[in-house]
């Protein structure tokens, strides 16, 4: 059986990562974050995961890992 991945709204990748709205979406459409997964009309998600990988990797990059 896998994994169940847990999705998040904007507000909570916001408060994660501490970026602007327009700036996630911006990163998102250059490839360089996680892209939404449409849920709906007018409704996106993120994978929680991908999202906190995004974050590991940002602190390895800044202490000279990657």
């Amino acid at each position: 059986m896998s994994e169940v991945k847990k999705l998040i709204r904007i507000a909570a990748v916001k408060n994660l990562t501490g970026i602007s709205k327009s700036h996630i979406y911006l990163l998102a459409s250059k490839g360089d974050f996680p892209k939404p997964i449409k849920l709906g009309e007018r409704s996106v998600a993120w994978v929680q995961e991908e999202v906190e990988t995004w974050i590991e990797n940002r602190i390895s990059q800044r202490d000279g890992e990657v």
